[in-house]
Order: structure tokens, then sequence, then C-alpha cells
């Protein structure tokens, strides 16, 4: 029996006021690529998501039609039947190098600055408000980045961690944020470009965070939040001069 999804509230917030059928069909497909909903999870209803999102059942089946044209669920009839997650987006290797070609340094460097701030802030939080039984959950989510094996697998464990993460410090604009910032930031952080991210150093900070968070000591997970996010920044900033690089080597020499 196929697992039912409970659709996470986060993705009703923010949706722009006048919604249309592909805004939410972005807002599925970025929780899908994000780790939030699962390849095999059935989605509610229309009727249910209809409701959720607060649109008519027609503007919710012209968001489900477009991820059925895009190959990324599926709608199975019968009993068991339902609207099924089938495929988790990714962008392909080009798709991103072509983000990281036209996304300049200071982009970057101003990218990063909006994360720390984010970041810092969740992990402020989550020493005063997340309850200790939740870290268990975040100890699985850790390791789960540590045992991924592709790019894909990577980019989605990385984001449900630092997701997850916001949901403990319990502010649901910063959770929105963080979401947003997980989506523009981690496929290209996972990529296998001009380097690959080290995920075992990812997750030493990961668990050194979550220490930080068990002893309640705001200061160290903030800074350990910060150097986190510096080192993410470093690697995009570091990977897109190597492209630029190896582009310049491959160039055929003016005659």
């Amino acid at each position: 029996m196929a697992q039912r999804s409970s659709f996470p509230k986060v993705l009703l917030k923010g949706v722009p006021n006048t919604v249309n059928g592909q805004a939410i069909a972005d807002r599925i497909a970025d929780s899908i690529s994000l780790g939030m909903l699962s390849v095999g999870e059935r989605l509610p209803t229309e009727m249910e998501l209809a409701s959720q999102f607060g649109v008519a059942v027609a503007t919710l089946r012209k968001a489900l039609a477009s991820l059925r044209d895009q190959g990324i669920v599926e709608t199975r009839r019968g009993r068991s039947g339902g609207t099924f997650i089938v495929r988790a987006p990714y962008p392909q290797s080009l798709e991103l190098r072509n983000m990281l070609d036209n996304t300049s340094i200071v982009e970057l460097r101003d990218l990063g600055d909006e994360h720390t701030a984010v970041a810092t802030a969740i992990a402020r939080l989550a020493c005063s408000r997340a309850y200790t039984s939740a870290l268990d959950r975040l100890v699985e989510l850790a390791q789960r980045l540590k045992d991924a094996r592709t790019p894909v697998e990577r980019a989605t464990a990385d984001s449900r961690f630092h997701i997850e993460l916001a949901v403990l410090a319990q502010s649901p604009r910063l959770l929105r944020a963080e979401v947003r910032l997980q989506s523009e930031s981690s496929p290209l952080l996972w990529a296998d470009l001009g380097g690959v991210m080290n995920t075992d150093l990812a997750t030493i900070d990961h668990l050194a965070l979550i220490d930080a968070i068990q002893a309640d000591d705001a200061t160290r997970a903030e800074r350990i939040s910060e150097e986190h996010i510096r080192k993410n920044i470093y690697h995009l900033i570091d990977t897109k001069l190597t492209l630029g690089l190896m582009s310049e080597e491959t160039q055929e020499p003016a005659r």
C-alpha cells in the first residue's frame, strides 16, 4: 500500500496572492526536489489540495496536469488510485552549469550573506525551542547525507536536514526563507561540475550543530552555521572559477 503524503503546510505559505496552476505546480515540484515529499508517496485528493491551497479544484487540476506532463506525478484509477509522485525533478548538469555561469561571484556572495543571516537565526532559535527528542530525527538525516551516493541524493538529504532544523526553530517565516534558499543553492552545491562537495565534512558540521543545539549553546550553534554557509559559498565560487578556466582551455586559439 502506498504511503499517503501529509502535505507540508509550509508550502501553502508565501504562494502569490494571484495563484495559478503553474505556481502551485512549481511549489509541489520544489517540495519533491527538496525531499519534503518523496517518490512513491500519494498526494492528498484534489479537493483536499485545492482546499489547502485556497483555490478552485479546476486550478488545482491544471497544476497536476502540468506535473503529469513533466513526468513528475501520475494519476492512477481504481480503489487504490490517486496521484502518485513518480520522479524527483532535478536540473541536468548542463542546466546547472549554465545557471552557475550566469550567476556572478557578487551574487553568490550575496546569496551567502542572506543564507548566513537566516541559518544563524534558525540555529539560535532552535537552541531554545527544539525538543530534545526531535534532535534524534536530525541525527538520522545527517547520517542520510553521509550515506548518499548520487548528486540528487546528496542535495535532497542536505536540504532535508536544514529544512527540518528550520522546523525546530518554530518560525514559519524563517522556515519559508530556508526552503527558498535551499531550492536556489542545493542543486548547484551538490552538482558534479568542477568539484565534488565532501559529504563527510558536511556531516561533521551537521553533527556539531546538533551537539551545540542539544547543549543549548546558541553562540556555538551560530558560529557553526555561519562557517558551514561560508564553506558552501566558497565551494560554489571555486567551482565557478574552475569551470571558467576549463572553458578557456578548451577554446581553440584564434587564427
